[in-house]
């Protein structure tokens, strides 16, 4: 059964909208991946932000049942094959794996140098699949900065874009933001519906 949303994130039923925005900006600064070196403890930091932001976002739409019957409508299926062959086609076969760690150990193994257009968005696809949409949108806006006229990248920097002043959303941590507004970042950034509408098809 799927835990309660306000149990998750420690706050009372009823709370503030502030009240559970704190609490949410608490435990992901807390259980934030980038705090463990460990592996296995990263694992599981992971997996325990996955709980919190499901939570966080389960609260801002209203679906608070705790019967267990709720389901996530979305699902990220990676980027488009491109066919090829060499590292990059390796990392979006990895990505539609959901092995996101090895997409990701593989990317960084590219010289900063010789890190393109293709390299920023894979970049961003692998932020999306963890939910890590501030730095997708700062990774595929990149891309579209380095390849304007790549289709690929313009239709996920578009959908990412479309939604800025629509929706409540998750970030990965206050360190990472440039000192933006940390609250602003989780109004203007959640991107679950237009991933769903771009990636599920």
């Amino acid at each position: 059964m799927e835990r309660d949303p306000y149990e998750v994130l420690g706050v009372a039923r009823g709370s503030s909208d502030d009240e559970i925005k704190k609490a949410y900006r608490a435990l992901a600064k807390k259980y934030h991946p980038d705090n463990f070196t460990d592996e296995g403890q990263r694992a599981r930091a992971e997996e325990k932000m996955k709980e919190i932001n499901a939570a966080y976002e389960r609260i801002q739409r209203g679906d608070t049942s705790s019967s267990g019957g709720y389901r996530s409508s979305y699902s990220y299926s990676g980027p488009r094959s491109s066919g090829g062959t060499g590292l990059y086609a390796t990392v979006r076969q990895y990505i539609n794996e959901k092995r996101a760690d090895e997409a990701e150990a593989l990317l960084n193994s590219v010289p900063v140098a010789e890190r393109n257009a293709e390299w920023h968005y894979l970049r961003a696809c692998i932020y999306v699949m963890r939910g890590w949409y501030y730095e997708a949108y700062t990774s595929v806006n990149t891309a579209c900065s380095m390849d304007p006229n790549n289709a690929e990248y313009r239709e996920l920097y578009e959908y990412l874009n479309e939604n800025v002043n629509q929706s409540t959303g998750t970030y990965r941590s206050a360190e990472n933001a440039d000192n933006c507004d940390i609250c602003t970042i989780c109004q203007v950034l959640s991107c679950l519906n237009c991933i769903c509408r771009l990636f599920c098809r």
